[in-house]
């Protein structure tokens, strides 16, 4: 699952316009442009497609934390320059303030079933010997699940 298709689903989700989407990471410090934008919500076959980088998809995750949380007073979050899947899915859980149980919800609006041990399993220090890696399958389901949930006509 590519970054591009992340924000690709986020928008679609919660129906963000151009200027909502150089808001979101506008809040998080990160200044695009309508053209940016566009090249990269377009599809990989497209002409003028560019790869979302991770540093530039945790400024937008950053800025949806923002968006939906709020600003926090003092220190800002730094944008991440490499993202793996555990660490997009805990900055969702954080935007969206889901707690595992809404997250178990969520992904079963998507025909997924996942425990509570199971989950928390992706949200462990890595050195962890019970840490699990995200796959892709999981965070596009969950991503499928936040699309039923939050977009109103499916």
């Amino acid at each position: 699952m590519t970054n591009n298709d992340i924000i690709r689903q986020i928008r679609y989700a919660f129906d963000y316009s151009d200027t909502k989407m150089i808001q979101l990471f506008a809040l998080a410090d990160l200044d695009v442009t309508r053209s940016q934008v566009s090249d990269w919500l377009r599809k990989e076959d497209h002409p003028a497609y560019r790869e979302l980088s991770d540093h530039q998809l945790a400024y937008f995750l950053n800025g949806l934390i923002n968006d939906k949380r709020g600003l926090k007073e003092g220190v800002k979050m730094e944008p991440e320059k490499r993202l793996n899947n555990n660490i997009k899915l805990r900055k969702l859980k954080i935007a969206l303030n889901m707690r595992d149980e809404d997250i178990i919800k969520t992904i079963s609006l998507a025909g997924l079933r996942i425990s509570k041990p199971e989950l928390s399993a992706f949200f462990r220090n890595p050195n962890h010997r019970q840490y699990r890696q995200c796959k892709d399958q999981f965070l596009r389901n969950f991503l499928h699940g936040i699309q039923k949930k939050y977009r109103t006509n499916n």
